[in-house]
């Protein structure tokens, strides 16, 4: 697998990861109530979105130099 390739491969990863740790702090802050957690959610669901943006404009960009097919 390419770097490129790779690449992409972590920023899907990441995202999951951004939107799982977003899902987990709203279940916590639903059960326990702490502030904290919903400031964390916040923060979790903002960075998926800034991932998935990041992800389309390196594709994007990758298919306009003809890097990835």
């Amino acid at each position: 697998m390419s770097i490129k390739g790779f690449h992409i491969v972590f920023i899907v990863f990441s995202t999951l990861l951004a939107l799982g740790i977003g899902c987990y702090c709203v279940w916590v802050d639903l059960t326990v109530g702490e502030p904290v957690y919903r400031t964390g959610a916040i923060a979790s669901f903002v960075s998926a979105v800034v991932l998935i943006v990041y992800g389309i404009l390196f594709y994007r960009k990758m298919k306009r130099l003809r890097l990835i097919t």
